[in-house]
Order: structure tokens, then C-alpha cells, then sequence
């Protein structure tokens, strides 16, 4: 694959993510009131949804509430989770893979251990739980549970990727010019393994967001997400199904949304990848993506 082939899908990646943080942001601002009901100009004669039309670009739901504005609103609810739960993710992954790369021994088996004890539970079953637990805490009802479930999750594979990476370079002359300097482990860490992953860290990070993004609406579609009325887009496919026959833009329009949010962020992260690794090509992110 050219260069310019690369850089093509990595533009393309960062325009989809830019526009849906930009929908995300300024969205809420150019729509209506996404909680906002019309049960006269909202529904038909009949008390059905409306389809799409020019006043409502994606119809209305079976309150006769706008569509769109709701797709809006949880865009901004999913984005805001997603971001929140990777960065925490991320520092986890982040912090426990260096160390234990860099460590090695006894410190290392622990921490992966740990990491394969986390990773023996389906990610699916082992969310929903932990959904389940928290519902029961002072947490219902707010975003923090599904942060802190998503976040709980989602670590482990960036932990062992990154893992892999440091123990690489702390055999590497680089690191062991800074031991024999007399520079110490947390200044090496710092100063010749950190930035050293960043590459790493960047596809990471797009990959766990795609995956905290679907994470979020499944949640929210078995009910452990944000409870109702407040949109999200996995509670939005669950309340439309039983109209998917009568009025299947209620299932369509959140369907497509999550796909198209999911889909540019592992395009973003596929065109990152390939930057980093031209010889890349076509192939999957494999473990970096996948658990």
C-alpha cells in the first residue's frame, strides 16, 4: 500500500471522527428539545409514528418525539461515555504495560495474571454485571456507572499490547545506555519508553473508543445504560422494536448511527496503524483491536 493510499484512509478516518465530536458539540444547539413530545403534530391520525419527512428529517418516535434531535442528544451521550471511559482505560493500560514490560519477573507475572484473570470473564457478561452491580449503588442512574464498567473492561488488552512493546524496548540500547548512566526506572519509563509506544497508544486508543462505543449501546439496550427518557442510541433501538415493522426508521436511525460511529473510528485507527506500519496493508489490527 502507497503512502498516499495510507494517508487517504487516515484522512478519511479523522473527518468522520471530527464530525461526529462536531455533531456531538454543536448538534444539541441546532436541533429541538430531544425530551420534547407532540402527541398532536408528533403522530399520525392513528397515534403512529411520523416518517421522515422536511419537517422531521428522521420522523418521529411513539411519543412524537423529533428523531433527530434525539440521535443528536445521544450522540452526545455516547461520545462523552466513550471518550471518558477510554482516556481511564487508556491510563490504566498504559501505566500497568510499561511497568510490567519494563519490570519483568515477578512484578510482570503479577500484573498479568491479573490481566489474564480480567480477561477469562466474556467482556460482554462481565460488563453487564457489572452494570447490574452498580445500578444498585449510589451510581444509578448516572454516566459513571457505565464509565467506570467500560473503563474496568477495556484496559486489559491495551495493558498486554503495551506490554509486549516495552519489554521490546527495554532490552533495546537505548534503555540500556540509560541504566548504565545511572538513570532511574521511573526517568527511563518516562523519558525512553513513553514516547516510544505513543504510536502504539494512538491506535489503541481509536480502537478502544469504537469498541466503548458499541459497549455503551449494547448496555443501553439491555437497559444498563442512561434510564429513560434521556436518549441514548442502544435504548433508542430497544424502545423502537416493536415498531421496526410500522415505523422502521425508529430502528434505523440508531442502528446507522451506531454502525457509522463504530466504523469511522476503526477506519481512523486502521489508517493510524497503517502510517505507523505501511507494510501493514490491508491486514486487521488483530490483537490491538480485538479481545
Amino acid at each position: 500500500m502507497s503512502r498516499a493510499r495510507v494517508s487517504r484512509r487516515l484522512a478519511i478516518g479523522i473527518a468522520a471522527a471530527s464530525a461526529l465530536f462536531l455533531v456531538g458539540i454543536i448538534g444539541p444547539w441546532l436541533t429541538g428539545d430531544p425530551l420534547a413530545r407532540d402527541l398532536e403534530g408528533g403522530l399520525t391520525e392513528l397515534g403512529a409514528p411520523l416518517p421522515p419527512s422536511g419537517d422531521l428529517l428522521l420522523g418521529s418516535d411513539q411519543l412524537g418525539r423529533d428523531v433527530c434531535a434525539r440521535i443528536v442528544a445521544g450522540a452526545t451521550t455516547s461520545l462523552t461515555i466513550a471518550a471518558i471511559a477510554t482516556a481511564i482505560a487508556l491510563a490504566l493500560g498504559l501505566s500497568i504495560g510499561l511497568v510490567a514490560g519494563y519490570a519483568g519477573g515477578r512484578v510482570d507475572t503479577a500484573l498479568m495474571r491479573l490481566v489474564d484473570l480480567v480477561l477469562a470473564f466474556p467482556v460482554l457478561l462481565l460488563a453487564i454485571l457489572l452494570a447490574a452491580l452498580l445500578r444498585e449503588s449510589r451510581f444509578a442512574g448516572s454516566s459513571a456507572a457505565i464509565v467506570i464498567v467500560l473503563a474496568a473492561v477495556g484496559w486489559t488488552t491495551m495493558a498486554r499490547v503495551l506490554r509486549d512493546k516495552a519489554r521490546v524496548l527495554a532490552r533495546g540500547e537505548m534503555v540500556m545506555a540509560a541504566r548504565a548512566a545511572g538513570a532511574s526506572p521511573a526517568r527511563i519509563v518516562l523519558r525512553h519508553l513513553l514516547p516510544n509506544v505513543l504510536g502504539v497508544v494512538s491506535v489503541l486508543a481509536a480502537v478502544g473508543f469504537a469498541q466503548n462505543l458499541l459497549s455503551e449501546s449494547v448496555l443501553s439496550y439491555l437497559g444498563l445504560g442512561r434510564p429513560p427518557p434521556e436518549p441514548t442510541w442502544g435504548l433508542m433501538l430497544q424502545e423502537g422494536r416493536s415498531y421496526y415493522r410500522t415505523a422502521p426508521h425508529l430502528v434505523l436511525a440508531p442502528g446507522l448511527a451506531i454502525f457509522a460511529a463504530v466504523a469511522a473510528f476503526h477506519v481512523l485507527a486502521s489508517g493510524l496503524r497503517d502510517q505507523l506500519d505501511p507494510r501493514s496493508g490491508s491486514r486487521s489490527l488483530g490483537a490491538e483491536g480485538t479481545r
